[in-house]
């Protein structure tokens, strides 16, 4: 379990500094076209598309660290109100509930990505693949199980140090 959970480390520290360097890239994208625009009255018509790619892969990478973690957006009023077995069971059944949601995404959407692929799809101002950016939806899905998965079974079998159940409150 421990070279698994160093492994998890290694990976999310991938997919944060992925998701800083997709931010920081539309930022600098957009930095450039306002100046661009207002400066010499000259925009860059790719800046546009470019900046939401980098966007999609930022949230598609940043999204590991906060299933890890457990931080999901949550609408837990009434849960927060029961009492802690039933919190745990209701917890469980939604981690359960994201897996099986994220293999279904990952599934209806590897024949699209496989299509991208073959038709060469590009996006229409900055001629860029399609396959990239739409890639990114699955492949974050699919981290974002593996890692609930890790974190489940973690707690499944104690090695978590008593702080997994601390990542949802």
């Amino acid at each position: 379990m421990d070279a698994l959970v160093k492994g998890v480390r290694w990976l999310l520290a991938v997919t944060r500094a992925l998701a800083a360097i997709f931010l920081l890239g539309s930022v600098a994208i957009n930095f450039a076209n306002i100046v661009g625009r207002y400066f010499f009255s000259v925009s860059i018509p790719w800046a546009e598309e470019i900046m939401l790619f980098l966007m999609v892969g930022c949230v598609f990478t940043g999204c590991c660290a906060v299933a890890w973690e457990g931080r999901q957006i949550r609408m837990d009023v009434v849960v927060s109100m029961m009492p802690a077995k039933v919190r745990e069971l209701l917890g469980l059944l939604s981690e359960l509930t994201l897996i099986a949601t994220a293999a279904a995404v990952t599934k209806f959407a590897w024949p699209v990505i496989v299509q991208l692929a073959a038709f060469d799809e590009r996006s229409q101002a900055a001629n860029f693949p399609l396959v990239i950016p739409q890639a990114m939806v699955p492949i974050g899905y699919t981290l974002m199980a593996l890692l609930v998965a890790i974190r489940l079974l973690r707690r499944a079998t104690g090695s978590d140090g008593g702080s997994a159940g601390a990542a949802h409150h």
